[in-house]
C-alpha cells in the first residue's frame, strides 16, 4: 500500500494550544505548587510550636528575597486556583460553556488573579 500524503498527527511543536487549554494546564500546576506551599505553611506552623529558635530560622527564611519570591509565586498560584475555581463553579450550572464563553472568562480569571494578589501584597507590606 502507498503511504498517503497526509499530514501527521499535530503535536506540541505544531499544534498551538487554545488559550483556555493553556489555562487548564495552568490551572492543574498551580494545584501542585499550592500543595508545595501548603507543606511549607505546615513546617512553619510546626516551627512556631517549636520555640522561638525554630521559630526565628523560619521567619529569617521567609523574610529574605527568596521566601519572599516563593511567598509571592505561593499567593499568585492560590488567587489563580481560586479564581478559576470559581470559574469551573459557573461552568457547572451551564453558563459560559461555549467556547466565545470560555474566551471571555480567560481574561477575567488571568485579571482577577493579578489584582486580588497585588491587593493582598500592597495589604501585607503596609
Amino acid at each position: 500500500m502507498s503511504k498517503a500524503n497526509r499530514p501527521l498527527s499535530p503535536h506540541l511543536q505544531v499544534y498551538r494550544l487554545p488559550m483556555t487549554a493553556k489555562m487548564s494546564i495552568t490551572f492543574r500546576a498551580m494545584g501542585v505548587g499550592l500543595a508545595i506551599g501548603f507543606v511549607f505553611l505546615a513546617s512553619w506552623l510546626i516551627g512556631a510550636g517549636a520555640g522561638r529558635e525554630a521559630f526565628n530560622g523560619y521567619h529569617g527564611f521567609f523574610t529574605s528575597w527568596f521566601g519572599l519570591l516563593l511567598l509571592f509565586g505561593w499567593t499568585a498560584a492560590f488567587y489563580y486556583h481560586a479564581c478559576n475555581g470559581i470559574r469551573h463553579l459557573v461552568w457547572d450550572t451551564g453558563r459560559g460553556l461555549t467556547n466565545e464563553g470560555a474566551a471571555k472568562g480567560n481574561p477575567i480569571v488571568l485579571g482577577a488573579a493579578v489584582v486580588l494578589t497585588i491587593i493582598t501584597w500592597i495589604i501585607g507590606l503596609a
